[in-house]
């Protein structure tokens, strides 16, 4: 996943009107204190915002406000593995795809277990 930083003023240019909304595959997870920029991540390329290596300075947390307020590179870390885990659903659907890959495939890589873990991995990269 990859961070981004988006002006307030680029936020119609980027996300679109409420009449007409551009679909983006992003994730907000903070805002300055006056809402004049945001960051989100995005597993994707998003022309036209700029690219961060680690969370600047002046920034809350909005992700998950039970976290606290305080962004840094380990809550970037937190949120990108809280993606992954709400991707992956519930152990028990995951041990019974697991349980009808092995009684079909016989641990074949192309199962429907298989193929889900790696879509999330895939989908949710480590930084």
């Amino acid at each position: 996943m990859k961070l981004y930083q988006i002006q307030a003023s680029n936020w119609q240019t980027f996300f679109g009107t409420a009449q007409n909304i551009i679909e983006r595959d992003v994730t907000i997870i903070a805002q300055t204190p006056s809402n004049d920029a945001f960051l989100l991540l995005s597993k994707d390329a998003q022309d036209g915002l700029a690219l961060k290596t680690s969370v600047p300075s002046g920034f809350d947390f909005t992700y998950c406000q039970e976290w606290g307020l305080t962004i840094n590179d380990a809550i970037v870390d937190r949120v990108i593995l809280d993606l992954r885990r709400k991707e992956y659903g519930k152990i028990g659907d995951q041990l019974d795809l697991l349980y009808k890959d092995m009684l079909a495939d016989k641990g074949n890589k192309s199962g429907e277990w298989f193929k889900h873990i790696k879509a999330v991995k895939d989908a949710n990269p480590k930084k």
